[in-house]
């Protein structure tokens, strides 16, 4: 079974497009969506995504708080446990 970190990246490499092009996700788990141009609209959606892969939900103080992959892991992985 594939790690929540690499189903997230795919999620993001099939569901995300910043220019036309989908979003390269690096190893690097500090990788911010924000940071590589994805638009908060986009974010919303993705999160509406993330919530539906994963059965997760999102307040929205763990909006304004999950600002890396890293955080959206151990957030998708908390909520899990």
């Amino acid at each position: 079974m594939a790690s929540t970190a690499d189903r997230l990246r795919e999620l993001i490499s099939e569901n995300i497009e910043v220019d036309g092009k989908p979003v390269d996700v690096p190893d690097d788990m500090s990788f911010s969506l924000t940071a590589a141009g994805v638009s908060s609209l986009d974010l919303v959606a993705f999160g509406k995504l993330v919530s539906q892969e994963f059965g997760v939900a999102f307040e929205l103080k763990d909006c304004t708080e999950i600002d890396s992959l890293g955080k959206l892991v151990a957030f998708i992985e908390d909520k899990a446990a």
